[in-house]
C-alpha cells in the first residue's frame, strides 16, 4: 500500500514556503541581515483542498488501519492537518510586546538528562509533549545547520515519522545558509546561532491523551561577524506518547505553525501563552 500520509516534493516545498525564513545577504564583507519570517505562511499550509466535482465520482481512500497500539489514525491526521492561523510575514520581526498576553503555561522539566543529547520529557501531559519539543528544537536550531535539525529530529521520532528536511526548522536552516551562500552543514567561522523557546500552545488531543499536536515558539538569533539578525519561529509536531515519553508521531506532519515574534500581539491573538517552567 502507498505511505499516503508524506507526498515529499509537494509537501517539503510547501512547508519550506511556509516556514520561518532569514534572509542573509553579505555585502561589501559584511553580514547585513532581514528577517522574512513566516514567508507565505497566509496561502500555502491553510489551503483547503479544492471542492469536488460532482460529475465524477470520489476516488475510493486507501484504508488506513490502526496498527498494534490501537491508534485512532484518521483523528490524529485531521488534528495534525487542521491550519493554524495565516499572519503576515512581517510580524515575525522585533516589536513590541502585547500589553495583555493572557494565561502562562506550567511545563515540566526535562525527567532524563543525564547523558542525552535531547533531554527527554516523560511527563504523559500535553505540557509534557510542549517540553519535550522545546527541548528538541532548542537543540536542533543552535548552529541552523540543517544536518544537525535532521540528526536530532530522528533522535525524537518514531519509525515511520515524516522526514525531518519537512520541518520548519530544516527549511529554516537551509534556507539560511544557501541565502547567505555558506556551507550546507557544519561549522561557519564567524556564525552563531541560538533559538529559545518562550511561548507554546497545545493545537489538540485525542487518543484518549496519547497523541497531541504541540507548537513552540521562540526567538531564533543569528549572528555573523557581529551582525545579528532575530525573528519569531514557530514549529509544530505531532507527538505520541510511549513507555519512553513523548515522540514524533508517524501519521501526518502537522501543519505549520504560526510564526509571530513572540510575546507580540500577533502571537497572542494566534494562541501563544508564554511557557514557565515547573517548581
Amino acid at each position: 500500500m502507498p505511505d499516503t500520509h508524506i507526498q515529499p516534493t509537494q509537501e517539503a516545498a510547501r512547508r519550506r514556503r511556509a516556514g520561518a525564513n532569514l534572509i542573509v545577504m553579505i555585502a561589501a564583507g559584511l553580514l547585513v541581515a532581514a528577517v522574512a519570517a513566516g514567508l507565505a505562511v497566509s496561502h500555502r499550509t491553510t489551503t483547503p483542498p479544492a471542492p469536488p466535482n460532482p460529475k465524477q465520482p470520489p476516488t475510493p481512500a486507501e484504508p488506513r488501519a490502526t496498527d498494534d497500539g490501537g491508534w485512532d489514525v484518521a483523528a490524529e491526521e485531521a488534528l495534525a492537518r487542521r491550519p493554524m492561523l495565516r499572519l503576515p510575514v512581517q510580524d515575525a520581526a522585533p516589536q513590541p510586546l502585547a500589553e495583555s498576553a493572557g494565561d502562562f503555561i506550567t511545563i515540566p522539566r526535562p525527567t532524563d538528562t543525564s547523558g542525552q543529547w535531547i533531554p527527554k520529557v516523560r511527563v504523559p501531559t500535553p505540557e509534557g509533549a510542549l517540553a519535550q519539543l522545546a527541548a528538541l528544537s532548542e537543540v536542533a536550531l543552535a548552529g541552523v545547520d540543517p544536518a544537525v535539525v535532521d540528526r536530532a529530529y530522528r533522535d525524537l521520532a518514531l519509525p515511520g515519522a515524516p522526514d525531518p528536511g519537512m520541518s520548519v526548522a530544516h527549511s529554516t536552516a537551509a534556507d539560511l545558509r544557501l541565502a547567505a551562500r555558506m556551507a550546507s552543514s557544519g561549522p561557519v567561522p564567524g556564525l552563531t546561532a541560538t533559538y529559545e523557546v518562550t511561548h507554546g500552545l497545545v493545537k489538540g488531543i485525542t487518543d484518549q491523551g496519547r497523541f497531541t499536536v504541540v507548537c513552540v515558539l521562540g526567538e531564533l538569533v543569528i549572528d555573523y561577524r557581529g551582525t545579528t539578525a532575530k525573528a519569531g519561529l514557530g514549529e509544530c509536531q505531532a507527538m505520541r506518547l510511549t513507555d519512553e515519553g513523548w515522540r514524533i508521531s508517524p501519521t501526518a506532519p502537522a501543519a505549520a505553525a504560526t510564526s509571530a515574534w513572540p510575546g507580540s500581539a500577533s502571537a497572542v491573538r494566534a494562541g501563544y501563552r508564554e511557557l514557565r517552567d515547573a517548581p
